[in-house]
């Protein structure tokens, strides 16, 4: 795994990290960035840059050492957001703009979706449902999550109606469904009873969401 991930995780994803892990690194950044006038620094400046070094490569293996646990237990909660054009790293989980090309893809918005509710029948597809504020939804789109902290882009497996009554009213919903929730994520929704939350559908991006533990 390279530096630039290896950042990028400990940057963004902090929350994965164990308690203990945590600790640890609060510990270390603080012992490698002491004062100058610091005891311990004076020793390592009259050791030699040997020293320096040393504790340098121990604070980076310490932080590769994290984001390999990460990326070998959870990799499906790290949402590596990779440039569609040239596939590189983007800056931030939410950046829509490649700070290498400059390629953006704000422009693969292609709806906009209130979600409402949530429900799931047995063995059938997990469905969102809600309202279309914009655009046009189709199946084998993406709903873009990431606003909800839920770092991936799900695919419209299929499209369905949703019959509603109020006040002796009756209107349809429309129900997205998708298949790649895990059982954690899907608990989220079912955990809110009036969710009333906007997202985007986007057009499919090549992005490299996962990483598998031989990549690391």
């Amino acid at each position: 795994m390279d530096r630039e991930i290896v950042n990028y995780i400990i940057k963004y994803f902090h929350n994965l990290m164990t308690d203990d892990e945590k600790l640890a690194l609060k510990y270390r950044m603080h012992t490698y960035k002491i004062s100058d006038n610091h005891p311990i620094n004076s020793m390592m400046n009259s050791s030699g840059p040997k020293m320096s070094e040393s504790l340098q490569d121990s604070y980076d293996k310490f932080e590769l050492d994290i984001a390999t646990r990460i990326m070998t237990e959870i990799p499906e909660k790290v949402f590596l957001n990779y440039c569609p054009k040239c596939n590189k790293l983007a800056r931030t989980p939410f950046a829509q703009q490649c700070r290498y090309c400059r390629y953006s893809w704000h422009l693969l918005k292609v709806a906009r979706f209130k979600i409402n509710s949530s429900f799931q029948l047995t063995g059938r597809s997990f469905y969102l449902i809600g309202q279309l504020i914009e655009g046009e939804i189709n199946p084998g789109q993406f709903i873009d999550l990431r606003t909800l902290g839920i770092f991936k882009e799900v695919k419209i497996e299929s499209i369905e109606f949703a019959l509603k009554r109020q006040n002796e009213m009756r209107y349809e919903d429309i129900a997205l469904g998708i298949d790649t929730l895990t059982e954690e994520e899907k608990q989220y929704f079912k955990n809110r009873d009036s969710l009333s939350v906007s997202i985007d559908i986007v057009c499919k991006i090549p992005s490299k969401n996962l990483m598998s533990p031989k990549n690391v």
